[in-house]
């Protein structure tokens, strides 16, 4: 990849500008940087690397040939300063910057509360199904001890019920694996999402990043969480039977 052209110190006009004053907007030498951060004014400022600026590549303005760095919220343009006195006189206007700045927070935060609610939702579903599990296993352990209790008569309604109890339990589970997966899959898109915005940050700061971070909004916004139902339960009812109807020995059992 090409380098940047090597800038010049802005204020001696002679060393190489190898420091970048984030507060001025300037290339400073390496001992103009010295005298500047001994200034009372200028002593809390911020200084990087200037290898270590990302190019801003930022458009001209056509008329005054500056360096767009406004938009005008009448006027949905974008503008250089000279453009405030000129046509677009007594328009509201915001920063470039700040608007990219609002537009991150916002995707941030969002993403943030998103996979938040993700990740709640894995962990509901997750000890629901542990729980449910459980249920499960514990019926089918009153099932069998009923059915040990009446020997060898009850041994077929015994597995027949078993086995309904396993089919339709499984069904239970196989809707809340389909929404732990669907959860999963709300995670993922808001990780993918959120490596897209930190990809975002390293992109050239200009009006087309507006239109890049809006559209990650976006696709942010159609993030969409299923409302969770009620989580499935599983019981066993014992019931008082006659020696002379197996079937009737053994209780019931209810998902819901």
């Amino acid at each position: 990849m090409a380098q940047a052209a090597a800038k010049t110190c802005e204020v001696c006009m002679s060393a190489p500008g190898s420091h970048y004053c984030i507060d001025c907007e300037e290339y400073y030498c390496e001992n103009c940087k010295f005298v500047h951060n001994r200034q009372k004014l200028s002593k809390n400022h911020q200084f990087q690397k200037a290898s270590d600026r990302i190019p801003e590549g930022k458009s001209k303005c056509s008329e005054h040939k500056e360096e767009l760095t406004l938009i005008c919220n009448t006027c949905n343009a974008q503008i250089c300063t000279s453009c405030v006195t000129g046509k677009h006189n007594g328009h509201t206007f915001s920063k470039i910057v700040d608007i990219l700045l609002q537009l991150r927070g916002d995707n941030e935060t969002k993403l943030r509360g998103k996979t938040n609610e993700a990740n709640q939702n894995i962990k509901k579903i997750e000890e629901s199904l542990n729980v449910f599990n459980n249920s499960v296993e514990n019926v089918i352990k009153d099932i069998n001890d009923e059915g040990n209790m009446i020997k060898r008569m009850v041994d077929k309604s015994v597995a027949q019920m078993i086995a309904l109890v396993k089919e339709q339990s499984k069904k239970e589970k196989d809707k809340l694996m389909n929404m732990l997966s669907d959860a999963k899959s709300v995670l993922v898109g808001g990780h993918t999402l959120d490596r897209k915005r930190h990809e975002l940050d390293k992109t050239r700061h200009d009006g087309r990043l507006v239109q890049k971070i809006n559209n990650l909004k976006e696709e942010i916004d159609k993030l969409h969480f299923n409302s969770l139902p009620e989580f499935p339960k599983i019981s066993f009812s014992r019931k008082s039977v006659a020696e002379d109807d197996i079937r009737q020995l053994i209780g019931t059992y209810n998902i819901r």
